[in-house]
């Protein structure tokens, strides 16, 4: 990526940063980044993997999880902090890319027993994705999570994934139809609990599931997170639940629900 973009991509994350309690506009980011609101929108898409407003719909909702774990905020208070006129709309929001309520997730701080999978009625088709998921190249990795989403964000709910006790091979069975990211996300050890985690993750795709396609084969590559990758938005899973869970087994059907 050219530097020159990559720098203007990072002002315009660091506008939304700065202001995630205003009404920021697309013209508003677009002149932090100095490009034009169409050359912007398209540059951002390629540098990010999703459009501006999306990315900071997601960064809204990430400081609210922080918010949310580190401080005593109401939750209408915090709805309020990250940009939303209406709690039921923030608490909606939340609950729907994070997999819990925002009531939940500050008292489980920050996770989650059970993964719950996308059960719209999606197109079936008797595929597996599999492949490995590749430890980067320096650092301690916890436990492994892949999963399968329609969108370049990690968020809840996926269509199908599983929980790894190391990078290592994986399968996700019983795709759906259509056309879908294969998500990697790792924390090093100990942090799990923490909210500044060092953390890992990975993408491929977007990979297109077809009637005829019995198998797809994608790896995935752990590597640190980045400022221009979208925020994790899904709880973390409670390392006890996924233990118990894993119990020899590297793709757990029941961490799934």
């Amino acid at each position: 990526m050219d530097d020159i973009v990559k720098q203007a991509v990072e002002r315009a994350i660091e506008t939304m940063r700065g202001n995630l309690g205003e009404r920021l506009t697309i013209d508003d980011i677009a002149r932090s980044a100095m490009f034009s609101k169409f050359h912007f929108s398209r540059v951002f898409q390629r540098a990010t993997g999703v459009s501006p407003g999306r990315f900071l719909s997601a960064m809204r909702l990430e400081e609210a999880k922080r918010l949310l774990v580190s401080t005593s905020f109401t939750v209408a208070d915090i709805s309020h902090r990250v940009g939303y006129n209406s709690v039921g709309t923030f608490s909606s929001r939340f609950r729907s890319s994070v997999g819990v309520s925002p009531t939940t997730y500050r008292q489980y701080r920050g996770t989650m027993t059970r993964i719950p999978l996308d059960e719209r009625p999606f197109p079936r088709a008797r595929s597996t994705v599999r492949g490995h998921v590749l430890a980067p190249p320096e650092g301690e990795l916890g436990l492994v999570f892949v999963g399968l989403f329609p969108s370049r964000i990690l968020q809840a709910p996926p269509v199908r994934c599983a929980v790894l006790e190391r990078p290592g091979p994986f399968a996700l069975p019983d795709v759906p139809l259509g056309t879908w990211h294969l998500m990697a996300h790792s924390v090093a050890p100990g942090t799990e609990d923490t909210i500044d985690a060092a953390t890992y993750v990975g993408c491929n795709g977007p990979l297109t599931i077809h009637p005829d396609v019995v198998a797809k084969l994608a790896d995935v590559q752990l590597r640190p997170m980045q400022s221009l990758d979208p925020p994790v938005l899904m709880a973390l899973l409670d390392l006890r639940s996924a233990k118990l869970g894993l119990s020899g087994t590297t793709t757990p059907d029941s961490i799934a629900s």
